[in-house]
């Protein structure tokens, strides 16, 4: 069972940076691929970007050229930086991991941006 703990959320100004990260209890090197996730209240849980095992990287479409997602093997740590935060990036961040056929969850990091 793969243990993932979210941390780096917080309370910030629109305009503002937030770096998420995502520790894995075991290697990250062997996952499919890895992803952060978001939920507001009242909406459906969205992708917000992701990472394969061979470094791909997608994006969702409102967060493209803010949002960066990478990983660090070593430390078994998974990151987001989002930068140029809008209120509307406000919601709880979930952390994925895929083993397949297999998916891991974090708890998740509650990010707050006000206007």
């Amino acid at each position: 069972q793969v243990q993932l703990v979210e941390s780096g959320g917080g309370l910030v100004q629109a305009g503002g940076s937030l770096r998420l990260s995502c520790a894995a209890s075991e290697s990250i090197f062997s996952m499919d691929a890895m992803g952060w996730y978001r939920q507001a209240p009242g909406k459906q849980r969205e992708l917000v970007a992701r990472i394969t095992r061979g470094g791909s990287t997608n994006y969702a479409d409102s967060v493209k050229g803010r949002f960066t997602i990478s990983r660090d093997n070593a430390k078994n740590t998974l990151y987001l930086q989002m930068n140029s935060l809008k209120p509307e990036d406000t919601s709880v961040y979930r952390c994925s991991a895929v083993r397949l056929p297999l998916s891991y969850w974090g708890q998740g990091t509650q990010v707050t941006v006000s206007s």
